[in-house]
């Protein structure tokens, strides 16, 4: 029986994707025959029938489903190998691709990304900024090495490590600040007009919650989309918002001012896939970052 080769994994998870021939072949960059003869020879080669073509779309037949979910894990496995083969242990290379939900880039991965620049100025770094689920499940994809979020429930498949807590409170600007109690009742907010940031994030969400426990309805001035425009919108305007406090530490216009009762707190994990290999840049990664939270003063993990 003829091998199968890699290239036949990668076009058959191609159409399976698409649903169609034509679109596959343009993402492949191959013409639809050759796609379609390839597709047919592993069939021939597999014994067995992978996709349905009697439908407006193709689909994958019960067979097809089994198969390419070893696929996945197949080429998943050996993009794996291949990153071990080239990961240099003194670190003088490397690569490391992390994942962080976006209050983290206002205040923590600017330094953790200067400290792997000093330590280690040989390893590359590809970040991605976006909400939870989708580092969860880039994770499990090995589309991920690490990502930064909150403890909670995570998918089946993904393991973490418990970095510090996270605590949230009023911040304004600096001399605003100076002229409120500490802490501030939450009643108070009542007569505040805050920016914050908008419903997208699972932050405004656990505000949002926040306010509601305490049947306080602040006036919203602004919303946005963005961690960057708030600081600066606070900075400028006599509004506050809604944030971690550890934000204010590399921003001395900005002060934080707890809220009386205060915030639920949150876990910062660092996560990872379960039985994933683990890079020499991700285990640095990892202690560097756990040394920076510590040196930083950042609350330990509850």
């Amino acid at each position: 029986m003829a091998s199968v080769e890699l290239r036949h994994l990668r076009y058959l998870l191609a159409v399976a994707e698409q649903g169609n021939f034509t679109r596959a072949a343009e993402e492949l960059h191959i013409s639809q025959p050759t796609l379609s003869q390839q597709i047919k020879q592993l069939e021939k080669t597999v014994g067995v029938q992978l996709l349905d073509r009697t439908g407006r779309t193709v689909q994958l037949t019960d067979a097809g489903v089994v198969y390419t979910e070893h696929a996945r894990r197949a080429l998943r496995d050996l993009a794996a190998a291949e990153r071990a083969v080239h990961d240099v242990q003194d670190l003088t290379r490397g690569h490391l691709r992390l994942g962080v939900t976006p209050t983290f880039t206002a205040y923590l991965i600017g330094p953790l990304t200067a400290e792997l620049r000093t330590r280690h100025p040989g390893v590359g770094l590809t970040l991605a900024e976006t909400t939870q689920d989708r580092i969860e499940t880039a994770l499990l994809a090995d589309d991920l090495d690490l990502g930064i979020a909150f403890a909670g429930a995570h998918l089946p498949g993904l393991s973490g490590i418990a970095l510090f807590t996270e605590t949230l409170s009023l911040v304004t600007g600096a001399e605003r600040a100076r002229t409120m109690p500490d802490p501030l009742p939450v009643a108070a907010l009542q007569r505040e007009q805050l920016a914050l940031l908008t419903g997208d994030f699972a932050t405004r969400g656990h505000i949002d919650e926040y306010f509601a426990q305490h049947r306080t309805t602040p006036r919203i001035s602004v919303e946005a989309n963005s961690i960057q425009a708030l600081t600066e919108i606070v900075r400028r305007t006599d509004l506050a918002t809604v944030l971690p406090d550890a934000i204010t530490d590399d921003h001395p216009h900005l002060a934080s001012v707890p809220l009386d009762p205060p915030l639920p707190t949150r876990t910062v994990t660092l996560l990872h896939r379960e039985g994933a290999y683990r890079s020499a840049a991700s285990r640095a990664f990892a202690r560097l970052t756990r040394e920076l939270v510590r040196v930083r003063g950042y609350a330990p993990a509850e």
